[in-house]
């Protein structure tokens, strides 16, 4: 998923009320038994919500390494989720962005100082170093680094970027030696991007899960895109369960979403002249449009339950809730949640809203600090699945 940016401050809101925590764990598989037979969240098939490791366990390790997966699955992780970009002799591999400028050690190693470039993704212009320009021997010598500057940077510089074959290998061995079933969440990264590089993604991934006995519905794997053009052309070679992502550009004042600018639309659409955005996706026509080549969708969480701040002084300034001189996410207050979950269940399509992040700093005020309240909020409301940069308190909160 994108890395969220600072977010429009609003002025003014209604507060949701903050939903008790509720600590009773179960494992992969279990049920969603709330007590004489009645299911404890209303999910689209009655399942517990699924543990979605985001980029492995991306709070506590760096994304998208063996060790990150490997501890997400530790920590109770249904499925990990490798986000796939292309290197220039044809591999594929685990990587946020093609720009690994923030995820990696290579602006540190002077043998690939020439390689800085600045090239334009989903019409963006960035600077940096791109996997399209390294071979996967070249790649194998870089080391991942922990992006948030937050957070633990001890790992930094230990790991390697490791292949999807390298991933599927480890998942295997850790679901045979714990009799787990824990499955895989690919996104295509940027399809239209490698399209131009002439490194397209989805045949090569097709073929690669083929060979690993991933190619039926029932198969624990699901492909994710914020594009449409690949889904469909996935929908027609593959029975995988697929999965449209919903992005946006920002919230405004008032708690409704921006899309107005260049992450409120798909890039393929964009590119195509069509004017659909992310918001016109989620009404009930583009739900049912969705519908009709995926299996489900990835919002980002506000598209589910918005937020606004206060601004009980009327001094047209957001109020420090938490009186720490400073204006951040900790200040938020959450609205009343929308009809997204309902509307997407009435078509039969899951929902796996994103990202959770235990961080005190990406907690609105509601929560009190208590990340576990956050989950439980959108458990309540009946999401299928969350992605979790910290899998063991998305785990907790079921």
């Amino acid at each position: 998923m994108r890395t969220r940016r600072i977010l429009v401050i609003g002025l003014t809101a209604i507060a949701a009320t903050v939903l008790t925590a509720c600590n009773t764990e179960f494992g992969p598989g279990d049920g969603n038994d709330g007590g004489g037979g009645k299911p404890k969240y209303p999910t689209l098939n009655g399942d517990l919500p699924l543990v979605i490791g985001h980029r492995g366990a991306a709070g506590l390790r760096p994304d998208h390494t063996l060790e990150g997966y490997l501890l997400a699955m530790q920590q109770g992780a249904d499925y990990i989720e490798p986000d796939i970009v292309v290197t220039k002799d044809g591999e594929l591999v685990a990587r946020h962005e093609p720009n690994i400028t923030d995820t990696t050690n290579v602006s540190a190693l002077q043998q690939f100082a020439d390689r800085k470039t600045t090239k334009v993704v989903d019409g963006v212009r960035e600077t940096g170093w791109f996997v399209s320009d390294f071979t996967l021997s070249e790649l194998k010598t870089l080391r991942a680094r922990q992006p948030f500057a937050n957070r633990d940077q001890q790992y930094n510089d230990r790991f390697s970027i490791p292949t999807l074959k390298e991933i599927i290998t480890q998942l295997k061995q850790y679901n045979s030696t714990n009799k787990k079933n824990v499955g895989l969440y690919i996104e295509t990264k940027h399809p239209t991007y490698h399209q131009d590089l002439g490194l397209p993604i989805e045949d090569k991934l097709l073929q690669l899960l083929k060979d690993e006995g991933y190619s039926a519905k029932t198969s624990r794997v699901f492909i994710q895109s914020f594009e449409v053009g690949n889904l469909k052309a996935l929908r027609k070679k593959t029975d995988l369960r697929l999965v449209q992502l919903l992005d946006a550009d920002d919230v405004k004042a008032d708690g409704t979403i921006d899309v107005s600018g260049t992450y409120g639309r798909p890039y393929d659409l964009a590119v195509a002249g069509d004017k659909t955005t992310y918001a016109d996706m989620v009404t009930k026509a583009g739900l049912a449009n969705i519908q009709q080549y995926a299996d489900g969708i990835g919002p980002w969480k506000p598209y589910v339950v918005s937020y606004q701040y206060l601004d009980k002084n009327n001094d047209n300034k957001p109020d420090d809730l938490n009186g720490d001189g400073k204006i951040d996410e900790r200040d938020r207050v959450m609205l009343t949640a929308s009809n997204l979950v309902t509307d997407a269940h009435a078509l039969k399509l899951f929902v796996h809203p994103f990202t959770f992040r235990s961080d005190p700093s990406r907690l609105a005020s509601t929560f009190q600090g208590n990340p576990i309240a956050e989950y439980q909020l959108f458990y309540k409301l009946g999401v299928d699945g969350v992605f979790s940069d910290f899998p063991a308190d998305a785990f907790k909160a079921r």
